[in-house]
């Protein structure tokens, strides 16, 4: 599952599960634009990548909240690198509390940022791609878009928006070479997690539906994540792969 000498998009790529798989392909030899807009996250990315490979990590602080800034933004990287082979839509913001707490505009909000930010992404992304006729693109989507949570209804409604596009997109981009998937990672021990007041609690309702009975890790991801953008996926899109010990089976 070569991705050596590919160049990468990636939004989230310094918090949660990104620095761990951002750091995991550029030992796989791929050059990753990790757009981020938190410092210490990125400082903690940057000090995270061996020297050998720290030439292939380009950071971008962006506010993805500001579409405008952020098409510019990666306008402007994307002609210093000369285009992106692939994007990964993995950014996301997840604000939590009862449905009718929340206004029209948080709900905007979260769009924005979860699923219209990825839309630019690819509008960015798309003519290279088109023009080399490769391309892959992956919509970070969420275990919580088949049903079972309270609380996170504008994050939900995003990630189920992901995999929509990922089904129109696929249909739209195939005659191009281009691929789109979706991945749906389960309960992962991140900062997320910590709007749980129960950690122990939580692990344990997360191991009870899980077939597989470890908690996930960040190389889980990046292994899912490497083979999708790989050539050998070249024949997979549309789909939603399930990144969760077995907790989602169809």
């Amino acid at each position: 599952m070569s991705i050596s000498g590919k160049t990468i998009l990636y939004t989230g790529a310094a918090g949660g599960l990104g620095l761990a798989t951002t750091v995991a392909f550029l030992d796989r030899g791929a050059t990753v634009v990790a757009v981020d807009n938190n410092a210490e996250k990125i400082a903690a990315l940057e000090a995270a990548v061996p020297s050998a490979a720290r030439s292939r990590l380009k950071v971008l602080r962006s506010n993805l909240g500001d579409l405008a800034a952020f098409r510019s933004d990666i306008e402007a990287m994307a002609k210093s690198v000369g285009g992106y082979d692939v994007v990964i839509n993995n950014a996301a913001i997840y604000p939590a509390k009862p449905f009718e707490q929340f206004t029209v505009e948080e709900h905007q909000a979260v769009q924005r940022v979860n699923v219209d930010a990825g839309i630019v992404a690819v509008q960015v992304a798309l003519p290279s791609m088109r023009a080399k006729q490769w391309g892959r693109i992956i919509n970070v989507s969420s275990v919580t878009f088949y049903g079972g949570w309270a609380l996170l209804s504008p994050y939900v409604a995003s990630k189920a928006a992901l995999v929509g596009l990922t089904r129109a997109w696929a249909r739209e981009f195939g005659e191009y070479g281009v691929t789109v998937n979706a991945i749906a990672p389960g309960a992962f021990p991140t900062d997320a997690e910590k709007i749980h007041p129960d950690p122990e609690g939580y692990t344990r309702f997360v191991l009870e539906r899980q077939a597989v009975k470890r908690r996930g890790s960040p190389l889980d991801i990046a292994n899912a994540l490497a083979f999708l953008a790989s050539d050998e996926a070249g024949f997979i899109t549309g789909q939603t792969l399930n990144v969760d010990g077995g907790w989602v089976m169809h």
